[in-house]
């Protein structure tokens, strides 16, 4: 098959990278991708023209329109329109059997569904939010018009889809709710990249070794995104608190994004920053494999919000990938997925005291983190393996066009 494939933020290195390795997936069964993208470079300007590079074997074609998650709401929905239009356009120059676009934004539906009705072939649409709920709940959309408009624009795109993936069970219920039908939305989960994470203590030995303030204690670490949704502030906060029950205890946050400043200056107003709450910048997956290495525990956080449940991280699976254990902070389908397998733990979101004490009580239970260490590596081996997933991924695209 020819698939054009649309996702607004394609990564290959840095950030969430699902779609280059399920791109990369295909290709090798066999089929010919051509991913459509933004080149979010910030010193180009408009969206004329572009670039076009080969990945693992993609054609990847980048369009010139800057994004950034630091840009205002308004922006951002600039940079999703002119998207929408630029690669509407480029979708249908290509041509191809299936289109299959990824969410989010939203509006990459628009040029999906656009290339389909034109070159008359199935659109696959891949919800990894459920938009607008979590706009709406967070705030974001708060206009009458703008929030019925997304939803015209969500049933819109579920009602020109052939095959729906939901990244969550609790995602695939919201579009079933809509009245899509239950048995035409799949569930594929982010997925674990074994191969990749799985490397045993040396490198994180290593990493240890470099870092005088981490040495042997017991490591906490987050790797990803420092945006609104996540509330990595409740790491510091976690940590002022971890600090008064075990000293030693080391948290490692590696990443950036809009809240950075403001998680710094919260880690600052503690007195934990640089104490045992460190924060590092973003770093290639190379070097998230090493943190991920040296760590006991792999955390996961977002801000209390029940819309947010439904979430897939990719830290979690990347976590799991690297036999560690995962804490999260809210409930939902990984909660019990930690909860049925002792994969992770479950921390309380608002009582940080019990938080700590949880989490205290787990760093220091070597038996526990082997066992919950062994649990994390049988689900990224089996139910979460990348491999297997994207077998799933390809039989959707495939059974779209029938």
């Amino acid at each position: 098959m020819r698939i054009i494939y649309l996702h607004q933020y394609f990564n290959t290195a840095v950030g969430g990278t699902r779609s280059y390795e399920m791109g990369r997936r295909l290709v090798a069964m066999g089929h010919d991708v051509q991913m459509v993208t933004s080149d979010r470079t910030p010193l180009t300007n408009g969206m004329r023209g572009g670039r076009r590079t080969t990945e693992a074997g993609m054609d990847v074609h980048w369009l010139r329109v800057p994004y950034s998650n630091t840009m205002a709401y308004s922006q951002r929905l600039k940079a999703f329109a002119a998207f929408a239009w630029a690669a509407s356009r480029k979708a249908v120059a290509l041509g191809g059997d299936v289109v299959f676009a990824t969410s989010t934004p939203l509006t990459i539906a628009i040029p999906a569904m656009y290339a389909a009705r034109r070159l008359h072939i199935p659109m696959v649409f891949e919800v990894r939010d459920l938009w607008p709920e979590v706009p709406v709940a967070l705030g974001a959309l708060k206009n009458p018009i703008t929030i019925g408009g997304a939803r015209l624009l969500e049933r819109a795109a579920y009602r020109s889809s052939a095959r729906i993936i939901a990244l969550s069970p609790g995602i695939k219920a919201g579009v079933v709710a809509t009245g899509y039908p239950d048995d035409r939305v799949s569930v594929i989960p982010n997925a674990c990249d074994v191969s990749l994470f799985d490397v045993g203590p040396a490198p994180g030995t290593a990493l240890r070794r470099e870092h005088p303030w981490l040495g042997d204690r017991p490591l906490v670490v987050y790797t990803g995104t420092l945006g609104l949704v996540n509330g990595v502030g409740y790491l510091a906060r976690l940590a002022a608190r971890v600090r008064a029950l075990d000293p030693a205890v080391r948290f490692a946050v590696i990443g950036s994004g809009r809240e950075e400043l403001e998680v710094r200056r919260g880690a600052e107003q503690l007195g934990v920053l640089g104490d045992n709450f460190f924060m590092l910048p973003e770093t290639p997956k190379s070097e998230v494999v090493r943190w991920l290495s040296a760590a006991d525990i792999a955390t996961s956080v977002v801000i209390d919000v029940p819309a947010l449940w439904a979430n897939s991280a990719n830290k979690v699976f990347d976590a799991l990938a690297a036999g560690k254990p995962v804490a999260i902070n809210h409930e939902g389908w990984q909660a019990d997925v930690f909860r049925e397998t002792g994969a992770g733990l479950v921390l309380d979101p608002t009582d940080l005291d019990a938080a700590a004490a949880r989490l205290v009580a787990a760093l220091r239970d070597r038996p526990w983190l082997a066992q919950a260490g062994a649990a994390a590596r049988a689900l990224a081996a089996g139910r979460f393996n990348r491999d297997r997933l994207s077998l799933e991924l390809e039989l959707v695209l495939r059974t779209a066009r029938v």
